[in-house]
């Protein structure tokens, strides 16, 4: 054990501790998910009464929805490199609290392209969630753990999304339009001040026991090395394994664009929804993803169990479980019962979730603790060119010829993606005994 190491553990004996604080710090971080997917998912809720009130039109919302998009497809290796050079704590404290500031300005808002410029700010600063969800799996846990603690902190991504309907609803009705982002926006500059109080690295927090410590850098991994922005970009783009993942993110993320900006649309013009409808039954999708997301990484354990598979074939065959799970939105453009319309929707956020989860455990498995944001950022990117493409595609055609036709893409699209995983992610090779 090097002398740094026990100066490190020497100081974390002579302070008060908590038990497993790793989990602890996941439950901090994965909060501060669920405040940035409520303030982002807002608009969707607010979508049909934004556009009698502002004059919107389908378009225009495709617009606003594509300004988020394009920026958070833009900014996501820029934030992940950003935590890798300057730290997680700083680095996503700067961009939650421009994230909040930015929500409470959308009250302000009076037409589609004030809402589009804001929605771009936004989209930016919230762009640090998926790199910095890769940095603290990380920076907190050994590897074993890391496909469980994966699962759980996907269950940010979508209790947000969840929790967005109800929390929207009522703000609304209590406040109004301009009221609900004032609240959401608040809300996220709370989590701001909870997390400048209370996350610290592990080598640096005042309430992380000795026998913690060992146990998170058990691997002896490598110390991060920081590199430029460019250079850490050439770097990831040079590795056939970052193609692995990214493809497949591609492939997955417009459904997750879809539930999380056009199903309250989809329910309202298509099954004939008025926005109390949409909140009593828009959230089941998101609970269904956060089963999905919780499910993940104890799915992989049971492929290495019961198959013997590798840690990383694990993780690939859950990913591949849930690919077959997304078939289910293609059988959306088959009924016109609203119910059976949200079960087969949630089958999908279910599946979607999986995937999402287990191609961040693969970026943690499969590259240094260094480059992890980079590389979780870059991924993101891939996955939401393909959200942002698709918005427009939805924008320019719905109207015209309705959502089945992209439902149906959707069912298909993670199929093709899995081909990728398994051709470049998964090893040829048996576990250990």
């Amino acid at each position: 054990m090097n002398r740094s190491l026990e100066r490190q553990i020497s100081a974390a004996g002579s302070k008060r501790t908590f038990p497993n604080l790793r989990w602890w710090v996941l439950i901090l971080f994965l909060t501060g998910v669920t405040v940035n997917y409520i303030t982002r998912n807002s608009l969707a809720i607010l979508a049909p009464e934004l556009k009698t009130s502002l004059g919107i039109t389908t378009e225009h919302y495709s617009w606003i929805v594509g300004a988020f998009q394009l920026a958070y497809t833009l900014f996501q290796p820029v934030c992940g490199w950003l935590i890798d050079v300057i730290g997680l704590k700083i680095g996503f404290l700067i961009c939650a609290t421009v994230w909040a500031l930015t929500c409470l300005l959308h009250a302000g808002a009076g037409g589609w392209l004030q809402l589009a410029i804001l929605r771009f700010v936004m989209g930016g600063a919230e762009a640090a969630a998926t790199p910095a969800n890769a940095k603290v799996l990380g920076e907190w846990f050994p590897k074993k753990e890391r496909p469980i603690a994966a699962g759980w902190a996907g269950v940010g991504f979508s209790i947000g999304a969840m929790l967005a309907p109800p929390i929207i609803y009522f703000a609304h009705a209590a406040f109004g339009w301009q009221g609900a982002f004032l609240f959401t926006g608040f809300l996220a500059m709370a989590w701001v001040g909870l997390w400048a109080l209370f996350y610290h690295n592990p080598a640096d927090h005042p309430n992380l026991s000795a026998k913690e410590l060992a146990l998170i850098q058990q691997d002896n991994e490598p110390p991060a090395v920081k590199q430029s922005l460019f250079r850490a970009l050439r770097s990831v783009g040079k590795n056939k394994r970052f193609y692995g993942i990214a493809i497949p993110a591609f492939m997955a993320e417009p459904a997750w664009g879809v539930l999380s900006f056009w199903v309250p649309l989809y329910l309202a013009n298509d099954l004939g929804m008025d926005l109390k409808q949409i909140a009593l039954f828009a959230w089941l999708p998101f609970l269904a993803a956060d089963l999905g997301s919780i499910a993940s990484g104890y799915l992989t354990r049971l492929y290495t169990r019961l198959f013997g598979f590798t840690q990383v074939n694990g993780v690939v065959a859950s990913s591949v479980t849930g690919a077959f799970l997304m078939v289910s939105l293609a059988l959306v453009a088959v009924t016109k019962d609203p119910y059976i319309a949200i079960a087969l929707i949630s089958v999908g956020g279910f599946g979607h979730q999986i995937i999402s989860c287990m191609l961040s455990a693969l970026v943690v498995e499969k590259f240094d603790k260094g480059e992890m944001a980079t590389v979780n950022g870059m991924r993101g990117s891939c996955a939401w060119i393909a959200s942002f493409l698709f918005s427009l595609l939805i924008g320019l055609t719905a109207d015209k010829i309705g959502f089945n036709p992209l439902f149906i893409a959707m069912g298909f699209f993670d199929l093709i993606g899995a081909l990728f995983l398994i051709a470049f992610i998964a090893e040829r090779r048996a576990a250990r005994a």
